[in-house]
């Protein structure tokens, strides 16, 4: 058990990529600031807006996670999203994929093993 408790934090290729990209981004930004290497800067922005688009991209092609639990047997960061292609109920990134992504994740029934119990909350 995690000092989370024992849930599934969503440590993705999508996640640990992006993650990579982003840091090296604003190191390189930061060197070249104390540089003042102005072209430097910029690449390293240009890095981290990168890390952004590369995050999204991996996410729509599956390895991502959707919002919220997933099955124990999913945790690996390895596991890939088989239900990515038609997109997530509820996730931003899968909405800003198009309009037939989005429409086909919204008709779509969440799996009874991760709705939430109907325990009234005990």
């Amino acid at each position: 058990m995690s000092a989370h408790g024992d849930v599934d934090m969503g440590h993705t290729v999508a996640g640990w990529t992006g993650t990579a990209l982003a840091l090296l981004g604003c190191t390189g930004a930061g060197v070249a600031v104390c540089a003042a290497w102005t072209p430097g800067i910029w690449l390293g922005l240009g890095l981290v807006a990168a890390a952004g688009v590369v995050t999204w991209v991996l996410h729509l092609a599956g390895w991502g996670k959707p919002s919220g639990p997933r099955p124990r047997a999913d945790w690996d960061w390895r596991t890939r999203d088989t239900v990515a292609r038609t997109g997530h109920a509820q996730c931003l990134g899968c909405r800003a994929g198009g309009p037939r992504r989005s429409a086909a994740a919204a008709a779509r029934p969440r799996p009874a093993e991760l709705s939430p119990a109907g325990d009234g909350g005990v």
